[in-house]
Order: structure tokens, then C-alpha cells, then sequence
């Protein structure tokens, strides 16, 4: 696939001009640049969905295409029947394996039984099931209809429905936005043993890290590949800025920042594992500042002053919705300088807790005692949708912190790019990572003792990442933060809070700990394997290790026996006279050779799939 001298606009805006862009088989592609550079575009120009100005797009006429819908779906279909739908080979030929079945037409039922052994399709309903519950599904969810569930988990269907299909081609729109951590650990492993070419749009360094094996830049409306993985791309790209000597002396200034923070977190950990694992982040910090130089995003957060001690204490803090406990016995501290990442499953209780510090929830039960007067701020996605859309930027700002002038306002606004006449338009025509800028410069603004962040990187690019990651590195009050991007939580935070089984407690081990115990997590509540959430290394057991030897062992003696069965009715239907014309006698046994066969497929089916599952948790463990 090539595009060659390829200029692309869109209305007044030229995005790409005379750019080159070729891809091959197996490439693993992360596609980056800032908001608005044609990213999306880009891939409207792949599919189809319009022409380029001048130059030419070449995608050889036998290569499949697949990609993620960013329309949110909607229907009565069960949530796995619109993953299989996804795949319209498996679509059809079922129906016309089923037609021939209800016919008793025994040449059509050999060509479409053929046809859906080369797609794999008697394992397709189960691989949908396999991917569903990768991405976060509960098998009681599985039937659902598509109705039914919120407009973030139509988006993970949708996703769902992209990896269904294996075409030559994968496109991925920021496939992480709507993921939580397990399911983003999960979805690296599947795009990793992905065996077509895969281009994909993200904002999540870890998850680019881990995925691809080249990086295409789009920048200056060039598009400049790169080999190797995100931290390749920053260690290339700083070396060319570093020969440039574009902005030697910022780039010293952002370092120190980084090296001061080193500094704080080695002086105040109380793990020697963490504070190793943020000594070793420092090479990588030092790089991305020096790709961070030429970013339009450049703020800080002021000293805080007059920070009270403590700012907040839970002591036995039961808290919920009505009569519903989500988390009970909740006994925490915060203080000035204290950084903490919250982990835990979607659904475990983050949202909540952070709303209880908040004060948006009140405690069911127990005591929580909060400082005089203390500066809280509170950053939920939610709160994008709050914005009034019918305020400008400059507008809203006076609503929030009286008649300032107009020129430092806009002097605050341009450190998150808000420049020129953009801080006249009207809200309602941001995009949801400009909302988020605004948002974290309110906050920034605030001058709080108590930051709340409940998933700030969501629609944002790696540039404002980087620039808050920065910014969070140097804020001096108390900090808790909930996020799926592990750079974000290793490179701002030293104390980790584990939220799972209703209770909050400290979580013992780094983000590289978070991924064998989510994994091990994944087991236990799979397969039934008792692990104590608390305990990081007890999903490392032996014990688990030997019952899962036992189940693969039983799940192999039935698969052997129901392939034995197979075989029998493979040798019945080799038999010339069930075929013969006019044979009416022999309709009645070929027809119920064929159900037999029907059934015992869907048997070893659901069996294989059942080993499959075994084996990874036997694996994980190893």
C-alpha cells in the first residue's frame, strides 16, 4: 500500500501536501501527531471515503480492510451476534451452510462446509466470545442486546467487531479510549500475535510501545516513518533536534525538572522497587524532553501555599449509591506531598471513591474529616459534558473567576494552545480534547491543595500528555489520580491504592506488579481459582498451578473422545450411496449423519475454546 505525492484537504485546511506514506506486510504501524494534524483523515483516505487532491493512493485490489466504526452502534441484535456480523464471509456462508442443511443438499452442504473451515468459522462463535470478555464483557453480558449498554461499551463492540475479521488490513482509531487498563493489557497481547498489517491511532505511549514496530509521524503535512517502537521514535526524533540545537536551553530547563523529581521520589519512597523503577524511567524522561521542547503546551502549577495537615481522613467510610454499599471500611490519609495512583478493574469502585474525596458523595457510614476551606480540584469526564456550549472561552472564564482582563486570560489560555481568535469561539465547537484542556487549565488556575484527576488523558494527544505528566511532576499539594496510561501513573505518582473487592488498600509493587496481578485477576475470576486480591505473588502459586494441570488434563480426554466421535461419522459420510440420486431411503440417514456431525462440532468447539482458556491461565502463571 503506497501513497505517493499525496496532498489532502479538508474545507480551507490543507493537511497533507506532497506526502509519501508506504506500508508493507507485517509492518505494525503507530500513527501520531498532534489534534488536527489528518490522523482520521488519513484513514478516510485509505478506506475510500473520499479522493486525494494531487498524488496517488495505491491499495492492491486483493487486500482486505477492516477497521474500527467510530458511529456508535445501535440495535436489538445480542452483543455477540453484532461482533459476528463483522464478519460478512462467516455471515454468509453460515446462512448457506444452514439453507443446505434444511435441504438435505449434501453437495451444497460439502462446498459451504469447506468454505467455513478456511475462515475458521465453526470456531468463530466462540473467538467472538473469547475477544468479548477480553475487552471487559461478563459472559452473562454476551446476549445482551447492543441497546443495552452505554455509548462507551457500544464503542468497545464496535472494536470487538474490527479484530472479528481478519483482513490484510487493520485500522484503529484510538482503540484504548474507552478500555480500561485490563483490557488494554489484553488487547496488546491480540494485536501482537495479529498476523496482518495493523495502523493504528493512539495517545497511549505504553500501549504504542508494546504494539508496534514502526512509528509514522505526521507533522509540517509530511508524514516521516520511523523504525522501531514510541520510545525509538523519541530517541530518533531528539537526537535530530538535539543535532539541530533548536531550543538547547528549554530543553535543559525540562530535564531539571525531571531530574528534580527523581530527585523527591527517591528521597520520599518507602519501596525500593518503585523507587527503582522510577530510576530507570529517567533516560526515557529525558528524551521525551527533549522532544517536548518545541510543544505548544507549556504550563506549570504554582507553589501551593498554606497547605493544611492533614487535608482529608476517611476512618471506616462506608459510601455508595441509596442502600447499595460499592466500598466499605475505608480508612485513608492524605497529606501535602502525597501522590497516589488508584488502580483497579473497571466497575471496582475508582469513580466512586474519587467522587467520595470529592465530597459529590457523602459517606453511607464512618467519619470523613476534610481541612478548613481546603482548594479541591476535581477533573471527571463528566464534566466536559457540563461545559455550556453557548459560551465562548473568554466568556466562560469570567463566569468562573469574575471580570478578569481579557489580555491575561488569554495569556493562561494560550499555555494550552488556546491562541489567537480560539478563545473567542463558542464551546459547543471544541473537540473533546480541547474541553479537556480547558478543564486542566481551571484546574491549574485554581491553585488547588487536593488534585482528583478521574481519566485527564482521555482525547488528549501525547504532547499534552507529556506536558502534563511535566506539569503533574512538579505540583507540590496532594494528588490522587485514576488513569489507564501506565507512563502517566509511574511517572507522577509514589504511593499505588488498590480498589477491588469493595475495600481500598495499599497495593504493594510498581505498574509492571498491576499487570501480573490484573492477569492473574483475569484467572480468577474466569476460572474460578481463589488468589487474594491483596497479595500480588499469590497468583504465582503452586496450588492454582496444579489444578489447572488437572482441568487442562480432563479437557483433553473429551476433546480426544468427542474427535473420535468424528471420525466415525467422517467415515459414514465417505459412503457413495448417501449421495446417490434418487436415493430417496438414504436422504433420512445422510441428514441425520450431518445433524450428528452439527452437534459434535459445536461440542469439540466449546471444549477447544475451553482448553485455549486454560492453557493462557497455565501460562500466566509460569
Amino acid at each position: 500500500m503506497n501513497l505517493e505525492g499525496v496532498t489532502l484537504s479538508r474545507g480551507n485546511q490543507v493537511l497533507l501536501e506532497e506526502a509519501n506514506f508506504a506500508l508493507y506486510a507485517g509492518d505494525k504501524i503507530g500513527l501520531i501527531g498532534r489534534n488536527g494534524s489528518g490522523k482520521s483523515s488519513l484513514f478516510g483516505l485509505i478506506l475510500g471515503h473520499y479522493g486525494e487532491d494531487t498524488g496517488q493512493v495505491y491499495v492492491p485490489k486483493s487486500w482486505g480492510i477492516t477497521y474500527l466504526a467510530q458511529a456508535i452502534p445501535e440495535g436489538k441484535l445480542s452483543a455477540k451476534e453484532y461482533v459476528l456480523h463483522g464478519h460478512a464471509k462467516y455471515i454468509r456462508y453460515w446462512a448457506l451452510y444452514e439453507q443446505a442443511l434444511d435441504n438435505e443438499d449434501g453437495e451444497a452442504l460439502i462446498e459451504y462446509q469447506e468454505k467455513l473451515e478456511e475462515i475458521d468459522g465453526f470456531r468463530l462463535p466462540t473467538k467472538a466470545a473469547e475477544i468479548l470478555v477480553g475487552l471487559g464483557f461478563s459472559n452473562a453480558e454476551l446476549d445482551k442486546a447492543v441497546d443495552d449498554f452505554s455509548g462507551g461499551w457500544r464503542m468497545r463492540l464496535n472494536l470487538a467487531r474490527a479484530l472479528i475479521c481478519p483482513e490484510q488490513v487493520l485500522l484503529l482509531d484510538e482503540p484504548t479510549n474507552h478500555l480500561d487498563l485490563d483490557a488494554i493489557v489484553w488487547l496488546e497481547r491480540w494485536l501482537k500475535s495479529y498476523e496482518g498489517m495493523i495502523v493504528l491511532i493512539a495517545h497511549d505511549s505504553a500501549f504504542l510501545d508494546s504494539v508496534v514496530n514502526k512509528i509514522a509521524h505526521i507533522a509540517n503535512k509530511k508524514i516521516d516513518m520511523y523504525t522501531g517502537n514510541y520510545t525509538s521514535f523519541i530517541r530518533q526524533r531528539a537526537q535530530n533536534l538535539v543535532i539541530q540545537q533548536k531550543m538547547h536551553a528549554k530543553q535543559q530547563k525540562v530535564i531539571e525538572h525531571y531530574q528534580s523529581f527523581i530527585a523527591r521520589f527517591k528521597a520520599k519512597a518507602s519501596k525500593a522497587k518503585q523507587a527503582q523503577s522510577r530510576a530507570k524511567a529517567l533516560e526515557r524522561m529525558e528524551l521525551v524532553a527533549s522532544v517536548h521542547i518545541d510543544s505548544p503546551f507549556s504550563f506549570e502549577f504554582l507553589p501551593v501555599e498554606s497547605c493544611p495537615n492533614p487535608i482529608l481522613r476517611l476512618g471506616r467510610v462506608d459510601v455508595g449509591y441509596g442502600e447499595k454499599v460499592v466500598l466499605n471500611g475505608i480508612n485513608r490519609y492524605l497529606g501535602p506531598g502525597d501522590r497516589v495512583g488508584l488502580l483497579g478493574l473497571n466497575g471496582a469502585g475508582k469513580s466512586t471513591f474519587i467522587k467520595l474525596l470529592a465530597g459529590v458523595l457523602a459517606p453511607l457510614s464512618g467519619d470523613k474529616v476534610v481541612a478548613s476551606n481546603p482548594k479541591i480540584g476535581y477533573f471527571a469526564q463528566h464534566q466536559l459534558e457540563l461545559l455550556n456550549p453557548a459560551l465562548s472561552l473568554i466568556d466562560w472564564w469570567q463566569e468562573i473567576f469574575g471580570n478578569q482582563n481579557v489580555k491575561v486570560i488569554r495569556e493562561i489560555l494560550a499555555k494550552f494552545a488556546f491562541t489567537g481568535d480560539k478563545v473567542f469561539e463558542k464551546i459547543g465547537v471544541l473537540s473533546g480534547g480541547e474541553k479537556s484542556r480547558l478543564i486542566l487549565a481551571k484546574l491549574v488556575y485554581q491553585e488547588p491543595h487536593l488534585l482528583l484527576l478521574d481519566e485527564p488523558t482521555n482525547h488528549l494527544d501525547l504532547d499534552m500528555r507529556e506536558a502534563l505528566t511535566l506539569a503533574l511532576q512538579s505540583f507540590d499539594g496532594a494528588m490522587v489520580l485514576v488513569s489507564h496510561d501506565r507512563e502517566l501513573l509511574q511517572e507522577t505518582t509514589d504511593k499505588l491504592w488498590l480498589v477491588d473487592s469493595g475495600e481500598v488498600s495499599d497495593f504493594d509493587g510498581d505498574m509492571s506488579d498491576y499487570v501480573k496481578w490484573l492477569e492473574s485477576k483475569r484467572i480468577t475470576d474466569s476460572g474460578g481459582v481463589t488468589a487474594k486480591s491483596k497479595n500480588t505473588k499469590n497468583g504465582n502459586s503452586s496450588q492454582p498451578k496444579v489444578q489447572l494441570e488437572k482441568d487442562i488434563q480432563k479437557q483433553e480426554k473429551q476433546i480426544a473422545l468427542i474427535q473420535e466421535k468424528l471420525a466415525k461419522i467422517e467415515t459414514a459420510l465417505q459412503d457413495s450411496s448417501l449421495y446417490a440420486l434418487g436415493a430417496d431411503s438414504k436422504k433420512q440417514q445422510l441428514a441425520d449423519y450431518l445433524a450428528h456431525k452439527k452437534k459434535e462440532e459445536k461440542k469439540l468447539e466449546e471444549a477447544e475454546s475451553g482448553w485455549v482458556k486454560l492453557q493462557g491461565q497455565l501460562d500466566s502463571l509460569s
